[in-house]
């Protein structure tokens, strides 16, 4: 998937060095099957991020949703004109789209990003999610990969996903997209809700600093650590239960934090179990499950968080369970099952 991944953004800059659409970074890795430790191993999504910059001549705006949302924030991403006659003096091969009439700019250049995958000014999702999927599909054929492997796209609102296929093998990718927050590991991103989302809504993505996380676990555990293996085994044994991948993962990381990376040997295997199902159970008894990155000013110092992040109020997971009664004996008993 990685090598996969580096082949089509080699074509992506080929295909759109001089277009009008965002420009394409190197993908990044995220979600479980890049973090070590799929439940589903029969049935892994390789999930990866492509962060957007603007093209030439438009800016990214990021304006928070003020409607805002109890768990996680939203943003809207505002596409704006810039001047370029500068670089028009200077040689440039563009027209200034603010300053040269409508006329002219129809007739010699290709239209803004505004007129193609935006609703309004504001960068539409859904659009960017359709253009990735042709664009995808477009470059398929030049790919080395198509000699061996067939390529089928499967039908997303927000994101491209596709399956290759050797007639042995199978891979499924899903293709995220998102605006990273300033210098930092946190993007607005195109990942889907369950609850219908507006196509201008972009929320926030917490996927890469996760994903830091547990490579730097990874660097200071010992060889025969086997914290992976520990919550693979734990979000496989409650599947269907009730409880989500990304609560047991937020417990999981939250123990990560606050147990010496010695304590995660073979030996202690059971040990390390136990102590995950009571960390659940304390949080399902107080109804309380602290966000694991907003608010945590304990991280490595290799992960980056914008200050709004880094300095908010840890919103609760188990927010539900604080509201609703029945919620909450409901989960209490999907953890005496557990």
């Amino acid at each position: 998937t990685t090598k996969l991944m580096k082949n089509l953004t080699v074509y992506f800059r080929e295909v759109l060095a001089n277009s009008f659409y965002p420009v394409l970074k190197q993908p990044i890795g995220v979600g479980s099957a890049f973090e070590g430790w799929s439940p589903r191993e029969q049935d892994v999504v390789y999930q990866v991020l492509v962060p957007m910059t603007p093209p030439r001549g438009h800016s990214f705006h990021l304006e928070l949703d003020t409607a805002g949302q109890r768990r996680m924030r939203s943003f809207r991403i505002r596409v704006q004109l810039e001047c370029t006659c500068t670089t028009e003096q200077q040689g440039g091969n563009m027209l200034c789209f603010l300053h040269h009439p409508e006329e002219e700019l129809r007739a010699n250049q290709d239209p803004s990003l505004l007129h193609t995958l935006c609703t309004g000014t504001y960068l539409d999702v859904e659009k960017t999610a359709r253009w990735f999927s042709q664009l995808v599909k477009a470059i398929w054929p030049a790919l080395l990969q198509s000699h061996h492997w067939h390529l089928v796209l499967l039908p997303s609102r927000r994101s491209c996903e596709f399956k290759v296929t050797n007639g042995r093998e199978s891979y499924r990718i899903e293709m995220l997209f998102g605006v990273r927050q300033g210098n930092s590991d946190i993007f607005v991103s195109s990942q889907p809700q369950q609850a219908y989302t507006p196509s201008t809504t972009w929320l926030e993505s917490y996927a890469v600093a996760e994903m830091k996380f547990f490579k730097y676990i990874a660097r200071q555990a010992p060889p025969d650590s086997l914290h992976l293996k520990c919550l693979q085994f734990f979000t496989r044994l409650q599947l269907g239960l009730g409880f989500s991948t990304y609560t047991m993962k937020t417990v999981f990381m939250h123990l990560l934090s606050s147990t010496p990376v010695t304590w995660w040997r073979r030996r202690h295997f059971v040990r390390r179990l136990a102590d995950t199902c009571e960390s659940l159970g304390k949080c399902v008894a107080g109804r309380y499950l602290k966000h694991f990155i907003v608010g945590n000013q304990r991280l490595p110092e290799e992960i980056s968080l914008p200050p709004e992040v880094l300095m908010a109020e840890p919103f609760n997971l188990f927010q539900d369970l604080m509201m609703d009664s029945v919620a909450h004996t409901q989960a209490i008993d999907q953890y005496m099952d557990l």
